[in-house]
């Protein structure tokens, strides 16, 4: 089953102390490319998170964000360094009086904005219990996501099939007509022939080597077998296990190949039409290629 490389999962749970929300959002890309956002206090973690989300993902344009929140509003505590602060008042008011500064009233005020004056200290979050909830929401998200690409996956296989489909029935027609192309070359050329050999001398043996020649030439019952072998193909790769994204577009690769030399070979208004029909369809298979992981 093909999986698609857009996705989306979130997810929320809670414990006594902590709500957490993790959101994924993922796109096409030839690579893995990952996009974190952590809080500053889960920046340690984000190796561990890395190596999940790459055996869990594979390929894509991955955004994630793990939103952590305290529960009941509580705020980081603020404490005061009072014995710092009382010696960096005593030091102002010193300079205030050695200078001459009569209104010292600001001088508290400048003392709690020195360094170090205040300090906030963060609840600490990061327990071995809370770690355990993130990773089981970060865990669940990813499976929501998973399954959204298998649903977009399913989706576009049944396009595929689709297209797949349109381009095998066109076949069927180049089928039909090349026997009638082939002949119409015949005629053409024994008409031509019967008219220039009325006034010249020609070698009917050599010119019938000339038409075999030119007949083969323009001969595409190879270019068919082995079209309708990549259609099959390219139907029996989309059911693998695995990730088939980069076979599938090497496989309309060739396809389209094929569907070239159909077109550059068939000299034929009648195939031509079914050769530009198939063109299309597999413009639609190439473009959605590059979403399949």
């Amino acid at each position: 089953m093909i999986k698609s490389m857009t996705g989306y999962g979130s997810q929320t749970a809670e414990n006594d102390k902590i709500s957490v929300t993790v959101e994924i959002k993922s796109l096409n890309s030839k690579f893995l490319d990952l996009n974190l956002r952590l809080s500053k206090e889960y920046s340690d973690r984000e190796l561990d998170i890395r190596n999940l989300l790459n055996n869990t993902i594979e390929r894509g344009k991955v955004g994630l964000s793990i939103d952590v929140q305290s529960k009941g509003g509580i705020k980081p505590k603020v404490f005061i360094n009072r014995e710092l602060v009382a010696l960096y008042y005593k030091d102002l008011k010193e300079t205030a009086d050695t200078v001459g500064v009569v209104d010292s009233s600001d001088l508290f005020k400048l003392a709690l904005q020195m360094p170090k004056a205040m300090e906030s200290e963060s609840e600490n979050v990061d327990t071995t219990e809370d770690w355990l909830l993130i990773q089981k929401v970060l865990n669940d998200a990813i499976t929501k996501c998973n399954e959204f690409r298998k649903d977009e996956g399913r989706t576009l296989s049944i396009k595929f099939k689709e297209y797949i489909q349109t381009i095998g029935e066109c076949l069927e027609k180049v089928e039909t007509f090349d026997p009638q192309r082939i002949e119409a070359i015949r005629l053409r050329i024994r008409q031509h022939f019967d008219e220039f050999s009325k006034t010249e001398q020609l070698d009917k043996s050599r010119f019938e080597q000339e038409l075999i020649f030119y007949i083969e030439k323009l001969d595409i019952s190879e270019e068919k077998v082995r079209l309708r072998s990549h259609l099959n193909y390219f139907l029996e790769s989309m059911d693998l296990p695995e990730s088939s994204g980069k076979k599938l577009g090497f496989i309309a690769q060739e396809i389209g190949r094929e569907i070239n030399t159909i077109g550059s070979k068939a000299n034929d208004a009648n195939i031509q039409r079914y050769v530009v029909q198939m063109k299309e369809e597999l413009e639609k298979i190439k473009e959605q290629t590059l979403n399949i992981l």
